[in-house]
């Protein structure tokens, strides 16, 4: 394996690499400054291609995920056109055949075109695709996602659901707390998220269906999921770096603060954590959604639904998260890296990323990879720079 370091440095990372893989590369090494992990898995990105290529193409997203630290990602179908047949899905998988530098796993659609009326074509998709989502908007009638769930379930697939009640959003933005109040914003309620996946929960128990509840927010969702394990529903989750470390008080008037489901309040961010710790939460994904700058500048109310995640998850987290004494390191690791790869059928070998984590620095979006630049941690200083991404022997990132 062949990277550019300078010399002291290189050698440096290649013991601490070298230490990481007689260790069996499943745990993290720390050595001086360095954290060497097995390479991150996101299973909630979107890569925009095809359709959306001004936003981000499957070559700009690939390079931001190793940028971050990522070796495996699964990109969402609510792409133009969506990806619910297998011809509709060709687009993408001949962009990631030629200009991904990393495995990437597509999901398949639940419904043809995302519309909720008729199912897509499930058993064409399934040997192509990791999962089934309608993801960006939910499934709103409870027999279409009874079917798709029966039908996931005689495939073998998963169902990755984006939990949303159309008829309680009227209309909102934002979460619907103190911050929406006090600026005059439109709201939008917990349950719009809660109440669905109560909703799919009882259809996931019904149907024996493996159920995977995407990005959730509220400490309603969290204690839904808890106990709907221990009753024995097959159900994982996912949250985001962003709800674990903000909530709707850390809000300002630009569009960075804007993505779906939104930042809630702080007792929802305290609930999200518990979760982490007792193992409600299985994985931590960065539902990754860049957009161009004109669509991300138009404040709370204008702009679109989205941010950018994948080069400052592993900061974020570990600075707010792991620095303090929340999280340890091995849970981190089994958060980004080894419980979706579980979940997703994730089978190709993670490599491993070296993280320098003594020296702060400030996270800039001029230096993203991706095309997206809207995050809500622009600005701010962070530990867990990523120096190295090594995939199947060979060095995909280095920091020059």
């Amino acid at each position: 394996m062949r990277f550019r370091m300078e010399d002291h440095r290189q050698s440096d990372v290649r013991e601490a690499i070298d230490r990481f893989l007689i260790g069996g590369g499943r745990v993290p090494v720390s050595f001086g400054p360095y954290l060497i992990f097995p390479g991150f898995c996101d299973v909630h990105v979107h890569f925009r291609e095809p359709g959306y290529f001004y936003k981000e193409t499957m070559e700009t997203g690939t390079r931001a995920a190793v940028r971050g630290g990522y070796t495996a990602v699964c990109t969402m179908p609510n792409l133009d056109p969506v990806a619910d047949s297998p011809e509709t899905l060709e687009p993408q998988l001949k962009a990631i055949r030629e200009t991904a530098c990393i495995p990437v796993y597509p999901y398949g659609a639940i419904t043809r075109g995302e519309k909720g009326e008729k199912l897509s074509e499930m058993g064409e998709l399934a040997p192509l695709v990791c999962a089934f989502s309608d993801d960006g908007r939910g499934v709103q009638g409870e027999e279409m996602m009874r079917a798709a769930m029966r039908e996931a379930k005689s495939l073998g697939k998963l169902i990755a659901a984006h939990c949303e009640d159309n008829t309680l959003l009227k209309g909102g933005y934002i979460h619907d707390g103190a911050y929406a109040k006090a600026h005059g914003h439109r709201g939008i309620c917990s349950e719009s998220e809660w109440g669905q996946i109560a909703r799919d929960l009882r259809l996931a128990r019904e149907t024996g269906c493996k159920y995977h509840v995407c990005h959730i927010s509220t400490k309603e969702s969290v204690a839904l999921i808890r106990k709907a394990k221990a009753e024995g529903v097959d159900v994982t989750c996912e949250t985001g770096p962003h709800y674990l470390t903000l909530c709707d008080g850390d809000l300002q008037e630009e569009g960075r603060f804007k993505m779906n489901p939104p930042l809630r309040s702080r007792e929802d961010r305290e609930a999200l954590i518990q979760g982490l710790l007792d193992g409600t939460i299985d994985m931590i994904a960065t539902d990754h959604a860049p957009h161009s700058a004109e669509e991300k500048s138009k404040g709370l109310e204008g702009s679109l639904m989205g941010v950018v995640g994948l080069e400052t998850a592993f900061p974020v987290l570990y600075t707010h998260l792991v620095k303090p004494g929340i999280l340890t390191l091995e849970r981190l690791c089994e958060l980004l890296c080894w419980n979706p790869r579980k979940r997703f059928n994730i089978e190709s070998d993670p490599g491993c990323t070296v993280f320098e984590v003594e020296t702060p620095y400030t996270i800039d979006p001029a230096e993203f990879a991706s095309k997206g630049r809207s995050t809500p941690f622009a600005g701010d200083e962070v530990y867990g720079r990523c120096l190295l991404t090594v995939y199947e022997g060979n060095a995909v990132y280095e920091k020059k």
